[in-house]
């Protein structure tokens, strides 16, 4: 399917600028309407997700194309409201650089938290062997100024 889709786009940057934008435009962002376990063939299947399903999807179609990616948990200062996120990353010219498809928050302005093969080995909060009830979150991030923009045509790593 992604050799079929993006057939004749050569170079990477152009590569990432025409997923990203695919699975931007394909999806719904849709808050629960996928499960912990579910992975880019359902996504791809159900046209809807969170920002963790996009990540996956992205990175599923760059791979698929011999492209390395990778998923990166981050604070999202721009978010509205603030929370965790999920991105992808591409190695381009020897430096990772993050697509973010859902367009939710300025690139520039991501913090890393982990980053790892899929959400798997990003994951905000585990268990093993019991239940857990959280109970409250709050996630807040300051910033001196303004956020800055997101030109979606620049190629940003994440600091």
């Amino acid at each position: 399917m992604a050799h079929a889709e993006f057939a004749g786009i050569s170079g990477v940057p152009d590569l990432l600028a025409a997923v990203s934008s695919w699975v931007g435009t394909k999806l719904s962002y849709v808050p629960g309407s996928s499960g912990p376990t579910d992975g880019a063939v359902q996504t791809l299947l159900r046209r809807q997700g969170v920002c963790r399903d996009y990540a996956h999807l992205v990175v599923a179609l760059l791979r698929a194309l011999d492209v390395p990616a990778r998923t990166t948990a981050v604070y999202a200062p721009g978010l509205r409201p603030m929370d965790f996120h999920a991105v992808a990353e591409v190695l381009v010219d020897g430096q990772w650089r993050v697509v973010d498809a859902t367009l939710l928050a300025p690139r520039a302005s991501l913090v890393r938290i982990a980053t790892g093969r899929d959400a798997a080995d990003t994951a905000f909060l585990s268990t093993y062997g019991g239940a857990a009830t959280l109970g409250r979150m709050q996630v807040m991030a300051v910033l001196d100024g303004e956020l800055p923009g997101d030109d979606v045509t620049k190629l940003i790593s994440i600091g």
